[in-house]
């Protein structure tokens, strides 16, 4: 069964069944592992062509928010490998009229305290030590949303392993604080396991993306119905006419 799913934020019951029905090897899961692979061209010193076997796996997550479409956090590990030598990158994307400057914190939990963060409950100090924290600096913007990249070397690797779920805090355009949970639940599972069909993800983010958009179209229809009625209902009320100016 192919590793398709993902996390809608909130929203309507029709928004939510469709998400749903998109098939999940790992329950409650918005992981996903995609792969890639090609051919690096290049040149050594003495201008000699060579090329170099590149093999990309992305084991990403989405928040999508179930009445706009809009990707509220996409967080990932890239394992890129080239040849015999691999590197990997933690990757986060966060919508835009974020505050750059900010930056943004990464705050791992264990099971117990993620569970009180999942509650809504306040953390006690003693809590605090079991807290692993990653500070991180905006990379870029563009039309997709703002990029932050930081090399994941062993220990921010242990951390998604490990951690329930993690936090990310930043600031929006007014200054006001944002935290935006990502539960780990499945990422070592979408981590060791097989690569989904990268063809048939893209279709069902597509054919998600479609079924939101379909449902805001429906909703403003009723909106505008129900205007429409609202009018009706009201008493017509001639306009008044034009206050006569004083005779000089």
């Amino acid at each position: 069964m192919l590793g398709l799913s993902f996390a809608l934020t909130s929203g309507p019951a029709e928004a939510q069944k469709k998400k749903e029905e998109v098939p999940t090897s790992t329950p409650k899961s918005s992981w996903v592992k995609l792969c890639d692979k090609g051919t690096l061209t290049a040149k050594d010193k003495d201008g000699k062509e060579l090329k170099k076997e590149v093999n990309i796996c992305h084991t990403l997550a989405e928040r999508i928010d179930a009445n706009s479409g809009i990707v509220i956090v996409s967080a990932g590990l890239n394992q890129v490998k080239v040849d015999a030598e691999e590197k990997q990158i933690f990757r986060l994307i966060l919508p835009l009229g974020v505050v750059l400057p900010v930056g943004v914190g990464v705050t791992f939990f264990p099971q117990d305290l993620w569970a009180k963060v999942e509650k809504n409950e306040k953390l006690a100090k003693e809590d605090e030590p079991k807290l692993k924290q990653v500070k991180m600096g905006f990379l870029f913007c563009n039309v997709v949303g703002c990029h932050i990249e930081a090399e994941a070397k062993d220990e921010l690797v242990n951390y998604l392993k490990t951690s329930a779920g993690f936090v990310v805090t930043t600031a929006n355009m007014p200054g006001i604080r944002v935290d935006l949970r990502v539960p780990l639940a499945g990422f070592n599972d979408a981590l060791k396991g097989p690569a989904t069909d990268t063809k048939k993800f893209a279709e069902a983010r597509e054919r998600l993306m479609k079924d939101i958009a379909e449902r805001r179209q429906q909703l403003f229809e009723e909106y505008k119905k129900q205007q429409e009625d609202l009018n009706k209902m009201q008493p017509n009320v001639a306009p008044k006419a034009p206050a006569t100016p004083p005779k000089k």
